[in-house]
């Protein structure tokens, strides 16, 4: 389970250092990688942006924990305990 999480962040990470690049400078880095012309998406650069689409959804899920975790603290923390 942790290869997964590890993975799925490596990727969230990789979609948003992609976005920012895109709107920022108009560089798309996955399509200038795995090829494709502007306004094209190879399959292998459609690959990439599938995986990183479901990596974000499973974010999601990881995110979750960190909620329950932050929730927990700020109650503990609350006047008169």
């Amino acid at each position: 389970m942790r290869a997964l999480n590890i993975t799925a962040m490596i990727l969230i990470i990789v979609g948003a250092i992609n976005w920012g690049l895109v709107g920022l400078f108009r560089l798309d880095l996955v399509r200038l990688i795995f090829g494709g012309e502007l306004g094209t998406v190879s399959a292998l650069s459609a690959i990439i942006y599938i995986l990183v689409g479901i990596a974000g959804v499973y974010g999601i899920y990881l995110l979750k924990p960190l909620m329950d975790t932050s929730s927990r603290s700020h109650t503990s923390n609350a006047p008169g305990e």
